[in-house]
C-alpha cells in the first residue's frame, strides 16, 4: 500500500493547517508519486460525519487524476473544517482511501456554584461562542469559555470569583465539561472621590451618577457594585451637569478605580477640571436653508445672554434636524461650532447646515411581531414607502403602533438603504406584550371576598387587531353574563364598530346594611369614525331593560325611585324602565403610548341620552388626562374627570345609572365606591349623580428596572367627591389623600398597588389606606 500523507499528529486546528502547508512546502521527489485515475473513494474512521461531507471537501472526484498537489490541498481543506484531529490519505491501487479521527463532540455543558447568573442564560452564551451541546469540542474555544464567564462575573462585582473547569472523556467519542464556580464575596464600592470640583458640592455631583456607595435599595439595584459599564456613564452624568450650566471646557481629567488586596471593597476617584461659566454671545446660521433661516432660527433654544446649556445646544440641533426631515431631508446635518472668548466668558455659535440630498422611503419593514399580523400594524402608518421622507409622519407612525396597546415597547429607526444616496428604511420593531385574559375557578378581591368567575378578554383576538370579550360572574354579589367585540377597522377608512350584549344582577356588597337587587339586560352598538389623526367622534344605539326589587331594608334612595315608578307610596316593591340610550362622544388621544404614556394629552367627552324610552335621562361625562416629562425618567401625569346625570321632564335620574367615588381610579385611601351621601338608615354609600375628580402622579422607574417602563413608582395626591342630584358641587366638601404606589403592566393585565394617606377624612368616611387593582390604566 502508498502513503501519500504523512501522519499530522498536532491535535489543534491552527497546527493542523500549519502542518499541511509545511507538508506542501517540503515535499520533495521522495513523496512524489505517478499520478493516477480514480476509481473509487473509501472513508474510514468517520463516526458522527457523514461520508458525504467529507467527499464534498475533496479537491478530486472519481474518474479524475490524483496528484501530490490534489493530495496536499484535501489534507488542508479536510483540516480546515475543524471536524478532524487527524487526516491520512492513502492508495488501495486505483482506489484512494480517506482515514479520519473525528474531535470529539460535547454532550453536555454543566455550571456548579452559579447564583449571579441563570443557568440558562450562561449555556446559551458560550454556545454563542462555540462551546454547547453538540458542538465539536476545542480547546481553546473552551479557555475563551472561561474567561467570558470571568469577564461577566468581573462586571458585577465579583472579583474574587475562580473557575475550574474539567472535561471529561465518555463513550462514543464524546465529552462533558463542566465549570465549577466558586463566585466568592462580592466587592462594594466603599468610597467615590470627587476631587477638582469648586463651584458644585461632592453632595450635588454624587446625585447625578448611579454607583454609590450603599443604600435601602441596593439589594435591588446593585449601585454600590462596580462596573466599567456604568462609571462611563456616570463620568458623563457628571459632564453634562457642567455642560448644562454654562461650563463648557469642563473636563474629566482622569479616573483611577481600586481594590483592596482581599477584593471586597472599591475605591473611585475622579479628577475634573470645572473651568470657567459662559454665556451666549451670538447666534449665527451659514449653509443652504431654502430661504428659512427665520423659521429655522425660531427653533433655538438659546437665546444671546442665557448661559450656556449643552443640553439645549443638542436639542436646537435635533430640533432643526427634524424640521429639514420634514421636507425629505432624511440625512441633513447641523453643526454648531463654537468659537469661545475666555476674555469676557463668552462663546457664540454658528449653526452649519447641510441638508444633503432630498430623500424617499424604500421599504416599510416591520419586526417583532409573533403573534400582530402585519396589516393591523401597517395600517396605522402614515408615512408610506415610494414617497418622500417625513419625520413628522415616521414619529406619528411610531405613536399610533404604540398606542394601539398590543406592545411592550415600539422602535423605530431609519438607516439609509444600500447600495443608495436618496433612499431610506423605516424599520419599525415591536416587542409584543400578552393581550389576552384568562380567568376561571376562584377569585378574591377587598369588596367581595371569594367569588366564582370566568372570563375571556382578548384585546388583540388571533393577532386580528379586534377585541372579543366573554365574562361570566357568579358573585355572589354582582353577577354578569355578557359578549363584546370591537372591530376597530370596521371599514377600511378606520371607522369602528363596538357591540355588546348582556346579563347582570347587582346587590349591594356585605359591607352595606341595605337591601336590594338590580337586574339588567341588553346590548348596545356603536360607531367611531376618525376625523384627523387624533380625534375621533363615536356614535351609538343601545336597548336596556332594568328592574330594581327594594324590601323594607333598602335604603332610602332607593325605595324612592321604585315610588316615583310605580307609585307604590311606601317603595317596597320592584320597578321595571326601559331605555333606549343614544350616546354621542368625541375622543382625542395624542398620547406616545395608550399603556406607559409619558407626552401627550387624552380627552373625551360623552353623552348618554334616552328619550325613547321611559327612563328619560341624561348622562353627560368630560375626562381629560395630561402627561409631562420633567426628566428622561421622570413624568408628570395629571387627570381631571368631572360627570354630570339628571331626569328629563321631572323624571327621577335612575339609581342604577349613578356615579361612585372612592378607592383607586378616584380617591385612594378612601373605600372604594364609598365617597357621597350615604343612607339615612344604615350608613350605605348611595354614588350619586355628579361626581368631580381630580388625581396628579409622579412617575418614575422602579429603583433596577432601567429603562423598563412597565414597572413604575408614583408619589400622588387624589381629590374628588360625589354629589346627589341637584345638589351644587362644592370644592369645600372634596376628600384629598396623598400617597404612593406602584404599577407593573403584568403577563394578566396593568396591575396597580398603593398606600393613601386620607389628608381631610371627615366622620363617618370609610378608610382603606391600603388598595390594588388589576386592569387599571391612571
Amino acid at each position: 500500500m502508498k502513503l501519500y500523507s504523512d501522519r499530522f499528529a498536532s491535535p489543534t486546528f491552527r497546527r493542523s493547517v500549519i502542518g499541511a502547508a509545511v507538508l506542501a512546502l517540503c515535499a520533495s521527489p521522495a513523496f512524489a508519486i505517478e499520478p493516477f485515475k480514480v476509481k473509487d473513494i473509501r472513508v474510514e474512521g468517520i463516526q458522527r460525519t457523514e461520508a458525504g461531507t467529507v467527499f464534498s471537501y475533496l479537491p478530486v472526484r472519481v474518474g479524475e487524476t490524483f496528484s501530490d498537489e490534489k493530495s496536499v490541498a484535501a489534507i488542508k481543506a479536510l483540516y480546515a473544517t475543524g471536524f478532524f484531529k487527524d487526516v491520512r490519505l492513502e492508495a488501495d491501487g486505483d482506489v484512494l482511501v480517506v482515514l479520519v479521527e473525528e474531535r470529539p463532540a460535547i454532550a453536555k455543558v454543566e455550571f456548579t456554584g452559579t447564583k449571579e447568573f441563570e443557568k440558562d442564560t450562561l449555556v446559551k452564551a458560550l454556545k454563542d461562542i462555540g462551546v454547547g451541546e453538540t458542538k465539536i469540542f476545542d480547546k481553546a474555544s473552551v479557555d475563551r469559555a472561561e474567561q467570558e464567564l470571568k469577564r461577566q462575573y468581573l462586571s458585577h462585582g465579583l472579583y474574587g470569583v475562580k473557575i475550574t473547569t474539567t472535561v471529561t472523556p465518555i463513550e462514543r467519542n464524546r465529552v462533558n465539561i463542566v465549570f465549577a464556580v466558586d463566585e466568592g464575596d462580592v466587592a462594594k464600592i466603599k468610597q467615590i472621590n470627587i476631587v477638582g470640583n469648586k463651584t458644585f458640592s461632592d453632595k450635588e455631583l454624587k446625585e447625578q451618577i448611579a454607583l454609590n456607595t450603599g443604600g435601602w435599595f441596593s439589594w435591588y439595584t446593585k449601585a454600590d457594585q462596580y462596573s466599567k459599564t456604568k462609571l462611563t456613564g456616570d463620568i458623563e452624568s457628571i459632564k453634562s451637569y457642567y455642560l448644562n450650566r454654562g461650563y463648557i471646557e469642563m473636563q474629566v481629567e482622569s479616573t483611577q478605580v481600586s481594590i483592596t488586596p482581599d477584593k471586597k471593597d472599591i475605591y473611585i476617584t475622579i479628577n475634573i477640571t470645572e473651568g470657567e461659566k459662559y454665556k451666549v454671545a451670538d447666534i449665527k446660521f451659514e449653509g443652504e436653508m431654502f430661504g428659512r433661516e427665520e423659521e429655522l432660527r425660531s427653533l433655538v433654544l438659546l437665546n444671546r445672554g442665557d448661559v450656556y446649556s449643552g443640553e439645549r445646544l443638542t436639542a436646537t440641533n435635533k430640533r432643526i434636524s427634524d424640521r429639514l426631515g420634514t421636507f425629505g431631508y432624511a440625512f441633513a446635518n447641523v453643526n454648531a461650532n463654537p468659537d469661545i472668548d475666555r476674555d469676557k466668558r463668552e462663546v457664540a455659535f454658528t449653526f452649519f447646515i447641510d441638508p444633503g440630498k432630498r430623500a424617499y422611503v424604500r421599504h416599510m419593514n416591520i419586526a417583532g411581531n409573533t403573534t400582530t399580523r402585519d396589516e393591523v400594524i401597517r395600517r396605522e402608518f402614515r408615512q408610506f414607502e415610494s414617497s418622500w421622507y417625513d419625520a413628522n409622519k415616521i414619529k406619528l407612525s411610531r405613536d399610533r403602533v404604540d398606542r394601539l396597546g398590543y406592545f411592550k415597547d415600539v422602535t423605530i429607526d431609519t438607516p439609509e438603504a444600500q447600495g443608495t444616496s436618496d433612499q431610506v428604511d423605516v424599520n419599525l420593531t415591536v416587542v409584543e406584550r400578552p393581550t389576552g385574559n384568562f380567568q376561571i375557578g376562584g377569585a378574591f378581591s377587598q369588596s367581595e371576598k371569594f367569588t366564582l368567575s370566568a372570563a375571556i378578554q382578548q384585546a388583540n383576538f388571533a393577532g386580528s387587531g379586534n377585541t372579543v370579550g366573554i365574562e361570566l360572574n357568579t358573585s355572589k354579589y354582582s353577577r354578569t353574563i355578557s359578549f363584546s367585540q370591537t372591530n376597530p377597522y370596521y371599514t377600511d377608512e378606520g371607522v369602528s364598530r363596538s357591540f355588546e350584549i348582556y346579563l347582570r344582577t347587582q346587590q349591594p356588597p356585605a359591607l352595606n346594611v341595605g337591601s336590594y337587587t338590580i337586574k339588567q339586560q341588553g346590548g348596545r352598538i356603536s360607531w367611531g369614525v376618525p376625523f384627523s389623526e387624533v380625534d375621533t367622534v363615536f356614535f351609538g344605539l343601545g336597548l336596556e331593560r332594568s328592574r330594581i326589587d327594594t324590601d323594607s331594608t333598602s335604603p332610602t334612595r332607593f325605595k324612592t325611585y321604585v315610588t316615583n315608578v310605580t307609585g307604590i307610596a311606601n317603595g317596597i316593591g320592584s320597578a321595571s324602565t326601559n331605555a333606549v340610550p343614544l350616546t354621542a362622544s368625541w375622543a382625542r388621544d395624542s398620547r406616545d403610548s395608550a399603556i406607559t404614556p409619558t407626552i401627550g394629552r387624552y380627552q373625551r367627552v360623552n353623552l348618554e341620552l334616552d328619550l325613547i324610552g321611559n327612563s328619560k335621562y341624561y348622562r353627560a361625562v368630560y375626562e381629560q388626562q395630561w402627561y409631562k416629562p420633567l426628566h428622561p425618567k421622570v413624568t408628570l401625569a395629571l387627570k381631571g374627570e368631572i360627570d354630570y346625570g339628571h331626569g328629563i321632564g321631572g323624571k327621577a335620574y335612575p339609581v342604577f345609572k349613578n356615579f361612585y367615588g372612592g378607592g383607586i381610579g378616584s380617591v385612594r385611601g378612601y373605600l372604594s365606591s364609598s365617597l357621597g351621601a350615604v343612607d339615612t338608615n344604615y350608613g350605605d354609600a348611595l354614588g350619586g349623580s355628579s361626581r368631580l375628580i381630580g388625581n396628579a402622579e409622579l412617575q418614575m422607574p422602579f429603583p433596577g428596572s432601567g429603562q423598563d417602563r412597565s414597572l413604575r413608582w408614583f408619589g400622588f395626591l387624589d381629590g374628588g367627591q360625589v354629589y346627589q342630584e341637584g345638589a351644587k358641587m362644592r370644592f369645600s366638601e372634596l376628600r384629598y389623600s396623598a400617597g404612593l404606589g406602584i404599577s407593573w403592566i403584568s403577563p394578566v393585565g396593568p396591575l396597580k398597588l398603593s398606600y393613601a394617606k386620607p389628608l381631610n377624612a371627615k366622620t363617618g368616611d370609610r378608610l382603606e389606606r391600603f388598595q390594588f387593582q388589576m386592569g387599571t390604566g391612571f
